[in-house]
């Protein structure tokens, strides 16, 4: 069997059939879990509860009542409705236990057991459903098609006995696929789950490159999908811009909350709402904030010519303050300086360079005249 065949949710480096076990200290890191307590040897480490990964982003956690001896890598046979799965363990010890909190498992649950370490058997049928699975979905989109149903197949996964399949599909509407799952069991002769997915998961299972140059996150190491909203955009500072927010599923980038914590801690100086200040030179419009550098940017008409200026947040709070009182300060925004820079209006920042400044040789203007003068002798001579 080769290494491609075993990957379910995660590239492996090698296989060893013989021992039932896959290296995957450098794999993908798609669905492995980082153990930071392996150096810490802990001879009361619990060994009841594992957590097994299976294709795609599905794990699970399985409870080791027979007490078997079992790392991370092992292939190993588990229970299931009906009969029995084959996955990979990807979390022992205390890290299966802190993988019970993350997801928040209920003490109430029932958790299904670990059967036994994967035997060449086990193995070979499940190569064999492996094999099974690109087939069948290109015929169940046939059949989809047929049907005439709006929906997509995206993936299926066999389970690892050969007795039942789950069917990944996207669909817009709700879709009836009772005629469809008639066609499939009549065909397939297996029980089928129909299990709809976003268009987050979808991107994450074909792959891509993001607008920074690297693979998508969901396809590299996202297997949890945390909603993100506009408003994530808007407390960055960002443009509101659907074709730059949006990645390649056409839903906003899971990347805009990667620091939005940071821009919540930064923003809590900043007033609740930006109102536009009163003072004796005019009214000042708000325009953005720098968030960083605690700074907010104005509009206002001086001489009848629109300069932007920034105001320190503790200024503008201050002026605040004063036209709650009906007091319009006076100077505010000329002696107002923005990173030690003096303020330039948008009128003199155009005539500060001129277009043509490199047209005209300084050290001797008149040089390339000369020359020109010269070939136009040259050339009346040479006529003559």
């Amino acid at each position: 069997m080769t290494d491609r065949e075993f990957e379910r949710g995660c590239i492996p480096t090698c296989v060893d059939e013989n021992s039932s076990n896959i290296n995957i200290k450098h794999c993908c890191n798609k669905l492995n879990v980082y153990d930071w307590l392996g150096d810490i040897s802990d001879p009361l480490a619990q060994n009841k509860y594992v957590e097994v990964r299976f294709k795609n982003t599905r794990k699970g956690i399985y409870d080791n009542a027979s007490g078997l001896p079992l790392q991370i890598g092992d292939v190993v046979a588990v229970e299931s409705s009906p009969g029995h799965d084959i996955g990979i363990i990807s979390a022992i010890g205390k890290m299966a236990l802190y993988q019970m909190q993350r997801i928040k498992m209920p003490k109430d649950a029932e958790i299904k057991k670990i059967y036994r370490k994967a035997r060449p058997t086990d193995i070979q049928k499940w190569q064999e459903a492996i094999a099974q699975e690109v087939p069948v979905m290109l015929r169940t989109r046939e059949i989809a098609s047929m049907l005439n149903l709006t929906m997509k197949i995206g993936d299926v996964e066999f389970q690892g006995d050969r007795t039942k399949a789950i069917f990944y599909y996207i669909a817009e509407e709700r879709v009836d696929f009772r005629e469809l799952i008639k066609k499939m069991a009549e065909e397939f002769r297996i029980r089928i789950e129909m299990k709809q997915i976003g268009a987050r998961q979808e991107a994450g299972r074909i792959g891509g490159i993001g607008p920074c140059g690297r693979e998508l996150c969901c396809t590299t190491w996202m297997a949890d999908f945390i909603s993100v909203s506009t408003n994530s955009a808007r407390l960055q500072e960002l443009s509101l811009n659907p074709q730059k927010l949006a990645g390649q599923c056409s839903k906003l980038k899971c990347c805009l909350n990667y620091e939005l914590s940071i821009y919540l801690d930064a923003r809590q100086n900043f007033p609740e709402n930006a109102v536009n200040l009163k003072t004796k030179q005019g009214e000042a419009y708000h325009i953005k904030n720098d968030i960083f550098k605690s700074l907010m940017y104005y509009e206002i008409r001086i001489n009848d010519i629109p300069v932007i200026r920034a105001l320190h947040v503790d200024k503008v709070k201050e002026i605040m303050d004063q036209n709650k009182k009906g007091i319009f300060p006076d100077n505010v925004f000329e002696t107002e300086k923005t990173s030690g820079r003096p303020n330039i209006s948008f009128k003199e920042e155009l005539n500060s360079d001129s277009l043509t400044r490199f047209d005209t040789n300084e050290r001797n203007p008149n040089k390339n005249k000369k020359k020109k003068r010269h070939k136009h002798k040259n050339q009346g001579n040479e006529k003559e």
